[in-house]
């Protein structure tokens, strides 16, 4: 009889890539969504914000008291990684830690019971993935590492400097999962617009589009995570012109006034950033989702307000706010003129309800269009939904 594991992919999809390598490493393991009966159990974890590590060291627990005896409990990825020492002097409930460097050895790591944190991060080239979730789209993760500073982000402490995938072992994995019936993916990193510049090559994201256009069976494409600072007006027009990548662009600008900006080392003012949101924009059918915080560190109500009327102002299809997380180790941690929590909370629920407005309106706006879909499965909600 087969042994069974239960795994949970907690975070971004590029997390959820790495779970998927990991999957494809323990093909020999049924997969089970009882983790009651599960040989094996692994959480991939996140250790982004304080929500996100929450949750992961939530879900270890959960995952231990409902585990049968002689289980093997992992905690994998971001939050092992950054808190390796912590973790294992306190955790006594998981039987193996592993960072972000060893996702292709799990294997390993569970026929020796071994605890292990490889130096390198690791990323995908050539190892077989289960994808999860669908049957034609799949995440293509770009490259590993961030160089950017952003003053509240602890990605780079925990992830390192950016390393980019070779082209050519991006095309290998497209082509492949291609002749596996996928026909539609999502180009995934921590700042996609940076691609291939620590190979010295400033439109990396370019030749992936054109690269990507060449193969066969490539229906559809997208780019996620551009980076304000790095993304250029020849892009957006590439991506204007492909027949194959949408005009679907996810920037996260983070704030709107230039003061902020400045605070928040993000590299661009914002008359530059708006002036890039407006070339996309004017595409035909574009899409536009962007991500803000509130409660940084020295965010005036006069500041709060000024992204409130400017966000609501442009319009954008999807807006995800996030509270402002205080991270050790970060330049925003040491700074002064911090946030109280209530006021956080409030400017989030404000800005929040101006995102759910911008949704209404964004979907209100495709009454009498035609677009293609993809049915998935019937809804659960109701027999006449899909």
């Amino acid at each position: 009889m087969r042994k069974t594991v239960h795994i949970v992919s907690l975070g971004c999809t590029k997390n959820l890539v790495d779970t998927e390598v990991m999957m494809g490493r323990l093909q020999q393991y049924e997969l089970s969504d009882d983790a009651t009966d599960a040989d094996v159990i692994i959480v991939n974890t996140c250790g982004f914000i304080d929500a996100a590590k929450e949750e992961s060291l939530n879900t270890v627990l959960r995952l231990h008291e409902q585990r049968k005896e002689a289980s093997v409990l992992v905690m994998a990825g971001c939050l092992s990684e950054r808190y390796r020492e912590e973790l294992a002097r306190e955790l006594d409930e998981v039987d193996i830690f592993t960072g972000v460097g060893d996702y292709d050895k799990i294997d390993e790591l569970l026929a020796q019971k071994q605890s292990r944190f490889s130096h390198d991060v690791y990323l995908i080239d050539g190892e077989e993935r289960v994808v999860t979730g669908s049957s034609y789209h799949a995440y293509i993760k770009l490259s590993e590492g961030c160089n950017q500073q952003c003053s509240f982000c602890a990605i780079p402490s925990f992830k390192g400097k950016l390393h980019s995938r070779h082209l050519d072992s991006i095309a290998r994995e497209v082509e492949v999962l291609v002749a596996r019936g996928y026909y539609d993916f999502s180009f995934v990193s921590q700042d996609s617009s940076s691609y291939l510049r620590d190979q010295n090559i400033s439109d990396g994201l370019i030749h992936l589009i054109k690269r990507i256009e060449l193969i066969d069976g490539v229906q559809s494409a997208r780019l996620l995570y551009l980076y304000p600072s790095t993304t250029s007006t020849k892009l957006i027009q590439t991506i204007g012109d492909s027949k194959v990548f949408h005009n679907y662009f996810d920037m996260p600008i983070q704030h709107t006034g230039d003061e902020m900006l400045r605070i928040m080392k993000r590299g661009l003012g914002a008359e530059q950033t708006f002036k890039l949101l407006e070339q996309m924009r004017a595409l035909p059918q574009s899409f536009i989702r962007t991500s803000l915080i509130v409660g940084h560190p020295q965010e005036s109500e006069a500041m709060f307000e000024h992204m409130c009327t400017l966000a609501s102002g442009f319009g954008f299809d999807r807006m995800n706010v996030f509270s402002y997380s205080d991270e050790e180790g970060t330049p925003a941690y040491d700074m002064q003129h911090k946030i109280d929590a209530d006021t956080i909370a409030r400017r989030a629920q404000v800005l929040g309800d101006i995102a759910t407005d911008l949704t209404q309106k964004s979907l209100l706006a495709l009454i009498g269009k035609e677009i293609s879909i993809v049915i998935d499965a019937p809804s659960q909600e109701h027999e006449y939904l899909l």
